[in-house]
């Protein structure tokens, strides 16, 4: 049983982590199936409830770009206020910065890309252009009061340009904190990173001045490596880690960019480790497995199989 089960720490690791929960908006985003708006509301509600102090609920994006997510504003509007103070959501434009301070969003997020292909398949325009476009958004978001999480994605390798160099990664973390971004999140939006390069990235990102606690780890499972991964970056001092719930999610506009990595796995990582979330596993586990029935098929997560199958508490 998982409450029966002794930590073991290993040195030199954070003694607390932040699971930063994505499952609602990057794992439903990849869903052919457009779940109702009140069980995405439901959803959001029971991970709170598990203990997660952040839950990406949605994006701000074009309807017509990501139609899973067309409600967003239905879904805002059914959450308590103490959860919507809580929750973020992406905005990759001025119009979507007008749709979150419309429903009380305190925490938003752009979308940035480390290579050029992406960033012209995803948003249309060039890397310095998106950049551009981040700008204002993110100097109005600050003075609004708002806290503003940059992603960077296809850190590690792109589809179509192959490997991603760390140095690049640097460069395109450094300007986007120089918007003003409090918080970088690099991706590993197809799952082809492994530790060592894991390491890499995170030290040029920390030599061009992004400071250790303003960093973010997102990995997805698409060759298996990503609690492999996650481990690695603690082994660094990271102390947030992206996660979604059940392990679903990818990219729409990316090929091969299966689900993420599942916030039971990571749990059950940092549990054993004796590394403090706060966030209780069974429930996310339980919030999954209902989400999956409403989906109409299994959880990829090993971990929310394995509590299902055989009971654990």
């Amino acid at each position: 049983m998982i409450s029966d089960l002794s930590p073991t720490a290993l040195a030199g690791l954070p003694r607390r982590v932040t699971v930063y929960e994505v499952g609602p908006r990057d794992g439903l985003q990849n869903e052919s199936q457009i779940l109702d708006t009140e069980l995405k509301a439901e959803l959001i509600r029971r991970l709170f409830q598990a203990g997660f102090t952040r839950v990406e609920a949605t994006s701000f994006v074009n309807p017509k770009s990501v139609p899973q997510l067309a409600d967003a504003e239905s879904v805002l509007k059914r959450l308590a206020s103490s959860d919507l103070e809580r929750v973020a959501a992406l905005v990759p434009n001025q119009r979507g910065l007008d749709r979150a301070l419309s429903c009380g969003v305190r925490h938003v997020a752009v979308f940035a890309s480390a290579t050029e292909t992406f960033a012209q398949r995803n948003l249309n325009m060039s890397v310095d252009e998106s950049i551009e476009t981040f700008k204002p958004v993110v100097e109005r978001a600050l003075s609004e009061g708002l806290s503003v999480r940059g992603y960077l994605s296809m850190c590690f390798g792109d589809p179509w340009e192959g490997a991603v160099s760390a140095e690049r990664v640097a460069v395109l973390a450094h300007r986007l904190f120089q918007l003003g971004c409090g918080e970088l999140s690099i991706g590993d939006t197809i799952g082809v990173a492994t530790p060592g390069q894991v390491v890499e990235v995170i030290s040029a990102v920390l030599s061009v001045g992004v400071e250790l606690q303003q960093l973010a780890m997102h990995f997805h499972d698409t060759y298996g490596q990503a609690l492999a991964n996650a481990l690695a970056s603690l082994q660094q001092g990271v102390t947030t880690i992206d996660a979604s719930a059940g392990g679903l999610g990818g990219c729409p506009f990316a090929r091969r960019a299966t689900g993420n990595l599942a916030s039971e796995d990571l749990l059950f990582q940092l549990n054993g480790l004796g590394i403090e979330t706060g966030v209780d596993i069974r429930a996310v586990a339980d919030a999954s497995a209902w989400l999956v029935a409403e989906l109409g098929r299994p959880s990829p997560s090993r971990v929310v199989g394995a509590i299902l199958a055989r009971g654990d508490q």
